[in-house]
């Protein structure tokens, strides 16, 4: 989503396999995203929004969107994915994820 006083890019990349996308199949797709140029104090926090279709998935799969934040002071690369048998909370800077669960009743 477009952020007023910032710059987005995306970078377009081709799919391992087609994708079933309702009506059409797609073979590339959005892969990163990034917001520059504006300005943002370490004692403030805001909201950088995407939209995405999640593929369907089994109860317990995680999904991971790997961040890296730049500052003025320094780079953060939430991108540590958690090995099996360890969780987000094993890592300095896991990167976040999304967590399939069953369907509600």
């Amino acid at each position: 989503m477009p952020k007023p006083g910032w710059e987005l890019a995306t970078t377009i990349e081709p799919y391992a396999e087609p994708v079933p996308y309702y009506d059409q199949t797609l073979t590339e797709g959005v892969r990163e995203i990034a917001w520059t140029g504006g300005n943002l104090p370490d004692a403030w926090y805001d909201e950088f929004v995407f939209r995405v279709r999640l593929p369907d998935g089994e109860p317990g799969r995680t999904i991971y969107f790997p961040v890296v934040q730049e500052c003025e002071t320094g780079v953060h690369r939430w991108i540590e994915i958690p090995e099996p048998g360890r969780s987000a909370d094993d890592y300095k800077e896991p990167a976040p994820g999304v967590t399939f669960t069953s369907a509600q009743p």
